[in-house]
Order: C-alpha cells, then sequence, then structure tokens
C-alpha cells in the first residue's frame, strides 16, 4: 500500500478514523475495554486518539496526538473511570493536525454534556458552519465533526431525548459518518443513510459495544450481534438497545468499496463480508483477467498479501514472501531531503534478495496513487535479482477524490488522470501490470451492487462540495 511505504514523501492514501463505545450495564469500569478497542482500529487513523468516559453523570476526557500506545500510558487511562465510554482514533481528513482536532469532542451546553466521535467527511460541512456562525456559534476546532456536535446539542434544547436530538440533526448534515454520541447515561450511535462508513454492535455479558469494525469487537472478547443498516440510530442505556429506522431505507445504500480493498482489518467482516475473502476473490479475478507467466507470486504488505494469496491460487504459481516490513517506524519519522526519499522506501520495506534473485516475480498491490512508490518498490526487486516484474493492482485505477473520508489526493496528483495504462507500466519500469477490471469488482462482495466506487467512476452517491473544511476550492 502507498501509505504504508511512503509516510515519508507523503505520497499515499490514508485511513479516516476508527470509532468505538462501551456501556456496561453492570456498572463496571469501562475505559480499558475502550483502549483495547481502539488498539485494534489503530490502521484507521494513527494521528490522534481519544476516550471520553461518564461516571455520575459527569463526562471526562484524555486525547493527544499520537498513537493509542503512546496517548494511554496506565496512569492516566487509570483516572478515567466510568462505565459508558466512547473512543476514537483519527487521521485528519479534515482539519488541522492539531491537538484541538483530536476526538471525541466533549461539550457543554444547557442540558449538560456530550461526547462525540465521528468516523466520515461531510460535504455540506462549510455550508453549514457558516450559517452557524452566522447565528452565533463559536468554534473551537477546524474540523466537521464539530458542527455535528453543535447541531445535536442544539436540536437537544427543544428535543426529549439525545436521541431524537440526533435524528433531528441528520436532517441537516449530508455525506459520511459513523457517529456515536455519548451524554450521561446512554450511548446513541448513527450510521449515515448510504451506510458509506462500517458500525456494528457486539456484547459481552451485560456490556455492549460498538465499533467501526468487528476485529475490535473480537479484542476484547465480545460477540458480534449485528451491522448497524445504513440510516439507523440506536440507542443503548440500562435497559437494553432501541432502534430508530426512520432513515433506513431513503437512498439507495452505497458502502466505501474500499474498505475491502484496502481500509479493513484483514480480519473484520463488514455488512455480512468477509474482507479476506473478498481481497482472495480480487487477486482471482486479476488471475483471470491479466495471467502471466512468473515463478512467484508476492504481496506488498500488509493490504497486498492476501489478494497475492488469491492470485497464486488461481494461477497455481506459487505464492511467496519478498518483503520485510518495519513495523515500528513511528508517526514521528523524520522526512528525508528528496534525494533520500527512494532510500526512505528501505527504511518502511526491504527485499529477500534471497527468495527473488533469478526469479519472474507478480508483485501484488492494492492500489497505485502518484506513482512513486510503486517504481521504488519494482526497482527494489530488480536490484536484488528479479529478471521480471509483473505488476498487478487489487483496485481499478484511481481517478477522482473521495469527498466521504478517505484521504485521496486531488485528481491533479492522480497519475491515473496523466497517463495510460501502458503510459503507468512504462514509468513504474514493470515488465507488465493490470488493474482490477471495474465491471467485475463487485464479485469482490458476493455480487452485490450497492456500493460507492466513486474513487474510480467519478460516479458521487452525493454531489460533492466546492470547498472542503479548510475552505479551499477542490480542483
Amino acid at each position: 500500500m502507498e501509505h504504508q511505504l511512503e509516510i515519508m514523501a507523503d505520497n499515499g492514501l490514508h485511513e479516516e478514523c476508527g470509532v468505538f463505545g462501551a456501556y456496561s450495564v453492570d456498572g463496571d469500569d469501562i475505559a480499558s475495554w475502550v483502549y483495547y478497542g481502539l488498539f485494534s482500529l489503530q490502521h484507521r487513523g494513527q494521528e490522534s486518539c481519544g476516550i471520553a468516559v461518564s461516571e455520575n453523570r459527569d463526562i471526562r476526557y484524555y486525547k493527544d496526538m499520537g498513537l493509542v500506545s503512546e496517548v494511554f500510558t496506565p496512569e492516566n487511562l487509570d483516572k478515567l473511570h466510568g462505565d459508558i465510554a466512547i473512543g476514537h482514533v483519527r487521521y485528519s481528513t479534515a482539519g488541522s493536525s492539531v491537538r484541538s482536532n483530536a476526538q471525541p469532542l466533549v461539550t457543554k451546553y444547557v442540558k449538560g454534556q456530550l461526547a462525540i466521535a465521528h468516523n466520515g467527511n461531510l460535504v455540506n460541512a462549510l455550508d453549514l458552519r457558516e450559517q452557524l456562525e452566522k447565528n452565533g456559534a463559536i468554534f473551537q476546532t477546524t474540523i466537521d465533526s464539530e458542527v455535528i456536535a453543535y447541531l445535536v446539542a442544539r436540536e437537544r434544547v427543544t428535543s426529549r431525548s439525545v436521541e431524537e436530538a440526533v435524528a433531528k440533526a441528520m436532517r441537516y448534515i449530508k455525506g459520511a459518518y459513523s457517529l456515536l454520541v455519548m451524554s450521561p447515561r446512554k450511548i446513541t450511535a448513527a450510521r449515515d443513510p448510504f451506510g458509506f462508513r462500517p458500525l456494528c454492535l457486539g456484547k459481552r455479558g451485560n456490556t455492549w459495544v460498538v465499533a467501526s469494525e468487528t476485529c475490535a469487537l473480537d479484542t476484547v472478547g465480545a460477540d458480534f450481534i449485528r451491522d448497524l443498516e445504513p440510516g439507523e440510530i440506536i440507542t443503548i442505556t440500562e435497559d437494553g438497545v432501541k432502534s430508530n429506522r426512520q432513515y433506513c431505507g431513503l437512498v439507495r445504500p452505497a458502502p466505501c468499496i474500499f474498505e475491502y480493498i484496502y481500509f479493513a482489518r484483514l480480519d473484520s467482516t463488514i455488512d455480512g463480508i468477509s474482507v479476506f475473502a473478498s481481497r482472495i476473490m480480487a487477486g482471482r479475478i486479476l488471475a483471470q483477467t491479466h495471467p502471466v507467466e512468473a515463478d512467484m507470486v508476492v504481496g506488498v504488505p500488509e493490504s497486498g498479501n492476501a489478494a497475492a494469496m488469491g492470485f497464486a491460487q488461481e494461477s497455481g504459481i506459487p505464492y511467496g514472501q519478498a518483503f520485510v516490513k518495519n513495523n515500528y517506524v513511528g508517526r514521528t519519522f523524520i522526512k528525508p531531503q528528496q534525494s533520500m526519499r527512494e532510500q526512505s522506501v528501505k527504511i518502511k520495506l526491504n527485499v529477500l534478495r534471497n527468495n527473488v534473485a533469478g526469479k519472474r516475480i507478480v508483485m501484488v498491490d492494492d492500489s497505485i496513487v502518484r506513482g512513486t512508490t510503486s517504481a521504488n518498490i519494482v526497482d527494489m526487486l530488480r536490484k536484488a535479482g528479479a529478471t521480471q516484474v509483473h505488476v498487478r493492482i487489487s483496485s481499478p485505477p484511481f481517478k477522482y477524490p473521495c469527498y466521504f473520508g478517505v484521504d485521496i489526493p486531488d485528481r491533479g496528483q492522480l497519475i491515473a488522470n496523466h497517463l495510460t495504462i501502458e503510459g503507468i507500466r512504462e514509468q513504474m519500469g514493470a515488465d507488465s501490470l493490470g488493474y482490477l477490471d471495474l465491471n467485475r469488482m463487485n464479485e469482490m462482495i458476493d455480487k452485490r451492487e450497492d456500493y460507492c466506487d466513486a474513487c474510480f467512476t467519478g460516479n458521487y452517491p452525493v454531489d460533492p462540495p466546492t470547498r472542503n473544511i479548510r475552505g479551499d476550492y477542490e480542483s
């Protein structure tokens, strides 16, 4: 994956965010559950994280820049007592990378306190923000999640409950949101009507859990109950779970296909579909549509590995390992000068020379964004002695930016908008290049037709914004 390799040049895709909430009916301290849940969702955001807890109707929180293991020490985690808690891991798809933009956001208003954690992007965030500011609203952050917080707090003043306020706020917000709202004695969770981002419900004993992915449920030993439906609102209290489906079925669902290609963890299941099985199928399709004679199939860690296995199974070419990944390159790694960027890939990834020398290699990766990293990896394989390098990509060419929570660069920076597939192959120095066929992509998800593929086709389920949250105009 380009992001995994090019943190130095910042040339790849970035994850969006992850949310996790827990409610102990028995009154047990629950912050540690959220800590472990966020740890399992770390792949969805490595920039900042936070946990908010409710104890005796008082909401307290701790958040900071950094990984979950960096931010939460035993000392500060022990200070977070409470039987209700929500947490968040973040990558800044909207808003600056500063501590004040870390989540959960905790708001005090006339009815009390609210804590909000949000995964996704609103396409009308800036318009809503400007309208609210004209009516006297003062914002403390630059993220669209605060727009949601303000709307919920405003609607709560004239609503009978927080869940009613969330439902009213959903009339105004457009775009992607998997949302957790914690009031002093309940958790309200909502998934946007298109279902862009995943959100699921689980339970262990008398503790309810809501999380972005099922892998987080597994981490805390919770049983998977179900996915939230697109448009559904659920409320968790000491009496159990109640559902509001007033926004369900109003539009055609459009869950993000790239969750299956890259973003979700391999051991997660989203909307009933195994992420692992979907990547295996992508590799099989690549082998069918772009066959090649070779000696070994390898994946670019981590998200290319399963697709490489599928390619090997379908083609009969042995699956092998060509790369050793350094998992300890943290977020503070110093960006090198331009002259060192090619070398810097080796800090994240290195080639097993004895395993590739003298062989024809099929290299499977999940995407090509700007192309720089892919070219560097092909070069590394050649220098290690590979006689041929055939690149296979388990997604179609990226041609359009995403406005729903994925940090895909604007069109001017996407290599597929400047070069043909043959031109990309030549630039990266590969012997051949094959992408996943757009017309067969739905086979990854059991031939379902309802999904968002706008980053490949430009067919957006919601009209994209003309400005982003920072106020810049998109190209």
